[in-house]
């Protein structure tokens, strides 16, 4: 009888569920929560009682679609407080085993780069997404095969897995994903609830990636934090915001995949189209303090202010949310900035507006300025310069070079000596410009119309350099012609493009099927076995012979691609990896 008592006083028929739960939770979990077909028991669950208050309240932020559970993140705060409690209070008594630990005082210990490693944003400090894996060549990848898929709660992903010691490590909105790199098993997971008040691609969920150094992973949260987590385990070590402390607003926001380089975690921040201040910062790994910070938009008195001829330039954009290059053999890091704002209306700021739009190369120890290329000197068409810098070391005609490629969002593909700045090149990739008649002498664009097109030529996504073809491979949007059709869609038709660097010459090309389509943007990888891997925007995965473009293999996605593929070696086999829509696809033979 005692124990029968004891069992009443404490079961959950004795606890009164708030609203929350009794509107949202109980047809599915049971008015007691004991469970129903539609749904598990949340009482003497513990699964529910492992995990903090904090934890809960991010799980039903986020929810778990996959599973059937919406996101409860419209509740009010008090809420989801109460349904948070109840939650806690159904599992009090709730007996936990044991965690299961395979040695608790031994640490893993993580091996030295391999050659088939993708251990950083771009597969290797030079942005060239060029593998020189070759396994899966032009003869056999019409034998590829889908050989795991890891579903994120999250429709658009824009992560470009990284891959080491047998683990692949992606993002999605506020959350880190360890999967085993043979089966896609999840290992570890990090996560917290959206961050309030965000903007742009921040407020979306947008995320491109981690950093890898040593026992850390480090991330960009959604508001500019950045975290850096235990590689074994996704527990937090440390967060720092990587934004100063100011009194004026400012909009930043963090969808970028953080770069390593010299034992430091370099940085960006997104948010321009609203207003910021923008920089790049460099951090220590292990405590997040601040080692210097760039900033691309001057005050009073610095360098560059005299290209704004208006107010002083508060919160004059200049976003730097792209994953920027690094040569080691100058210590030199090359970083792309983004548009002034306001962006259509330049009332306020007559000028070039430095340093917008341009190619910054910096100290990579300091962050000191060494040189800057402006692409679109005073932009009023929101022409970011946050296309790939990608560096090669090649014989250019006729002459050993190292060499700097980008081909910009205004039309034009550059080429510059990265040594200092210098342009070599400066063509259209596009068969209609009408902005610009071309790029001078000096540099500078020859304007015709400001507000002529286009505005979106190329964007954020993956370009390559295969030293087999001597061809830069690009995705194209051919925006002046057509007429626009209204968002999703964009004016204009996409093409895979081939580029002779020395002319700038389009030497083949592939268009792409369907209307174009707004945010697809999607990257080019190459690899040593001859191929192109592409995601085709409106659906389809596809692999391609460097030489022509012809398609020699290709995956229905049936999704819109926005990602850039990566490859990587485990156990002497190659495997391609891709992300569609909310989806991580593993390829292998």
């Amino acid at each position: 009888m005692i124990i029968l008592a004891l069992f009443l006083l404490f079961s959950p028929r004795q606890l009164s569920p708030p609203q929350a739960f009794v509107k949202h939770c109980a047809a599915c979990h049971g008015e007691e929560a004991r469970g129903t077909a539609k749904g598990p028991g949340l009482a003497g669950n513990p699964r529910v009682a492992r995990q903090s208050a904090e934890q809960l309240r991010a799980y039903l932020e986020r929810g778990n679609v996959s599973a059937g559970m919406p996101s409860f993140a419209d509740l009010s705060a008090d809420e989801m407080a109460l349904l948070v409690r109840y939650l806690r209070r159904l599992n009090n008594d709730t007996i936990l085993g044991p965690p299961i630990v395979a040695d608790s005082h031994r640490k893993p210990v993580w091996g030295p780069p391999q050659p088939g490693d993708w251990r950083t944003y771009n597969g290797n400090d030079s942005a060239n997404r060029y593998s020189l894996l070759k396994q899966i060549s032009r003869g056999n990848v019409a034998s590829l095969k889908l050989k795991w898929l890891f579903p994120i709660s999250y429709f658009g992903l824009e992560v470009t897995p990284l891959a080491a010691d047998g683990v692949v490590y992606v993002t999605g909105p506020n959350q880190v994903y360890a999967l085993d790199a043979l089966t896609g098993a999840p290992l570890w997971h990090y996560s917290r609830p959206p961050s309030p008040g965000m903007v742009g691609d921040a407020r979306l969920g947008t995320n491109r990636g981690v950093a890898l150094l040593r026992d850390k992973i480090f991330f960009v949260t959604d508001n500019a934090h950045l975290l850096a987590l235990d590689r074994a385990s996704g527990n937090l070590l440390w967060e720092v915001p990587m934004a100063p402390d100011s009194n004026e607003r400012h909009y930043y926001g963090g969808t970028m995949a953080p770069l390593v380089v010299n034992e430091t975690v370099i940085v960006g921040v997104a948010g321009a189209d609203h207003g910021i201040r923008g920089f790049i910062a460099a951090f220590k790994p292990e405590s997040g303090a601040l080692v210097w910070r760039r900033w691309t938009v001057p005050r009073r008195g610095e360098p560059g202010i005299e290209t704004w001829q208006g107010k002083e330039p508060i919160t004059g954009g200049g976003s730097t949310w792209l994953t920027g290059s690094y040569d080691p053999s100058t210590d030199t890091l090359y970083w792309a900035t983004g548009n002034p704002w306001p962006d259509a209306d330049d009332r306020d700021r007559p000028g070039d507006n430095l340093y917008t739009n341009c190619v910054l190369a910096l100290d990579a120890k300091t962050g000191d300025l060494k040189w800057h290329y402006q692409f679109t000197p005073h932009d009023v068409k929101d022409r970011d310069a946050t296309e790939p810098n990608v560096l090669v070391d090649v014989t250019y005609k006729g002459k050993p070079s190292k060499l700097l490629l980008h081909a910009d969002r205004n039309g034009f593909f550059y080429v510059l000596d990265r040594a200092n700045g210098k342009l070599l090149l400066a063509k259209p990739f596009l068969r209609r410009v009408d902005w610009a008649s071309g790029i001078g002498p000096d540099g500078r664009p020859i304007v015709t119309d400001a507000h002529g097109c286009p505005s979106d030529a190329a964007n954020w996504d993956a370009t390559t350099y295969s030293p087999e073809t001597g061809l830069y491979y690009v995705m194209a949007l051919e925006e002046c012609v057509g007429k626009p059709t209204g968002y999703p869609d964009q004016t204009g038709q996409r093409f895979l493009r081939a580029l002779n660097i020395e002319t700038g010459d389009i030497v083949w090309e592939v268009p792409q099927p369907g209307p174009a389509r707004a945010k697809t943007w999607t990257g080019v990888l190459a690899t040593a076995g001859g191929l192109l891997f592409y995601g085709q925007p409106n659906g389809g995965f596809t692999a391609a012979d460097q030489r022509t473009g012809k398609t020699l293999w290709r995956f229905p996605t049936n999704v819109r691609m926005k990602a850039s593929p990566m490859t990587f070696a485990l156990g002497g086999k190659q495997y391609i990896v891709v992300a569609a829509g909310p989806n991580i696809l593993c390829f292998g033979l």
